[in-house]
């Protein structure tokens, strides 16, 4: 069992009630917060919300994080030195977590008594992870995620914050933009959008437990639209890698970020005609896609897969190059490319085909500027380009 934290906003019962009992009223819940997943995003997100929680009498300071555990080099359980030490020694070392931070290793025990679950994992563990903790969280529990995406099935796409909502039986947000994340670390500016279904209540929560004067939330009823803007942005981050790579220049990785723009908005709109072209003006539109096609892990190993010709596989740079971290481009590359060749876009997409493809080894990295020779033929409504 983890250890507890002593909450300060309840040292003693008067302090809690607040003249509560006098009014024949009990005290609001305080909400508690567990973050699952423990990565170099996943630490960050809890430092950001640690940090507020012990400003804010509606939360409980004690911020859980559920730690995949790992045996470090030393022989220690990576969940042992993160509460020893108050860091999280492998994936996000040198940084201060927040001493109402507390690693738990047990999923189920660290998410049953949260009413509020922060998800940010590798997408491709999102199945397993909400399986395992079906019927073990709160029925009036609230979900935000930061995960960037998809879930390919055979009756087509699923959006991760779906995927949540479906197995868990409970209402999910987003949070995405423009957040690379060793940055935010060191507490750097940086802006963050949340998007909503229904409730603006929700999301004003969400805004309120994550920003901070270094870190500006902002809310949109768009959650379909900023999720996609969060999944489909490291796609372009592979294609500006590898201009990266081939040393092409500025003018040329330009090109690829508007025309990865272009076919950001195209895909989600036509998955989801509900999505706001506003959205892609968000933080979590084109100022992501700009901070992750100049930095990021997707652009670094796109770059150095390029500068070899393509001879060493993603896999094999990733396990080199990102100490344990995972690389999302490439298999939001794939997922992306089976919903195109399902429904019969792939003309449609030329910059998203291309790099999937490049990624398989089928077309040389070369072919990330060739692939405009392929000139897509535009059959949506009315014979237009209305979405490009």
């Amino acid at each position: 069992m983890a250890p507890s934290v002593e909450d300060s906003n309840n040292n003693t019962a008067a302090a809690a009630i607040g003249g509560g009992v006098e009014n024949g009223t009990p005290p609001p819940e305080k909400s508690r917060v567990t973050v699952v997943g423990s990565g170099n995003w996943g630490s960050v997100a809890a430092k950001l919300i640690a940090s507020n929680t012990l400003k804010l009498n509606s939360f409980h300071d004690e911020v859980r994080m559920w730690v995949f555990e790992e045996t470090l080099p030393t022989g220690e359980k990576l969940s042992e030195v993160i509460n020893r030490t108050n860091e999280n020694v492998k994936y996000l070392p040198g940084i201060k977590l927040g001493k109402n931070v507390i690693a738990d290793p047990n999923l189920e025990n660290a998410v049953k008594d949260a009413n509020m679950l922060v998800f940010v994992t590798p997408h491709q563990f999102m199945e397993g992870i909400c399986k395992r903790i079906v019927g073990k969280i709160r029925k009036d529990a609230e979900a935000i995620s930061l995960i960037k995406g998809m879930e390919v099935k055979k009756e087509g796409p699923c959006m991760i914050s779906s995927l949540i909502s479906e197995q868990l039986g409970i209402n999910c947000c987003v949070l995405m933009g423009a957040n690379i994340a060793n940055e935010i670390a060191v507490e750097k500016f940086s802006e963050a959008t949340v998007g909503y279904r229904k409730s603006k209540d929700i999301a004003e929560k969400w805004v309120q437990l994550f920003n901070i004067s270094y870190f500006n939330v902002s809310a949109v009823q768009d959650v379909e639209g900023v999720e996609l803007c969060g999944t489909l942005k490291n796609v372009v981050a592979i294609a500006a890698g590898l201009v990266d790579g081939l040393e092409m220049g500025n003018n040329t990785k330009a090109a690829i970020m508007r025309i990865g723009l272009r076919e950001m908005k195209a895909f989600s709109k036509l998955l989801f005609p509900s999505v706001k072209d506003s959205t892609f003006f968000e933080s979590c539109g084109v100022a992501d896609l700009i901070t992750t096609c100049l930095g990021g892990r997707n652009r670094k190993c796109a770059e150095a897969f390029a500068r070899n010709g393509g001879k060493r596989s993603f896999d094999e740079l990733e396990a080199e190059m990102l100490q344990g971290q995972k690389l999302q481009g490439v298999s939001t590359a794939k997922e992306v490319y089976e919903v195109l060749r399902h429904r019969g876009w792939l003309e449609l997409f030329p910059l998203f085909s291309t790099v999937h493809e490049i990624c398989i080894g089928r077309l040389p990295p070369t072919a990330i500027v060739e692939y405009s020779e392929h000139t897509p033929k535009f059959s949506l409504v009315g014979g237009s380009n209305q979405f490009f």
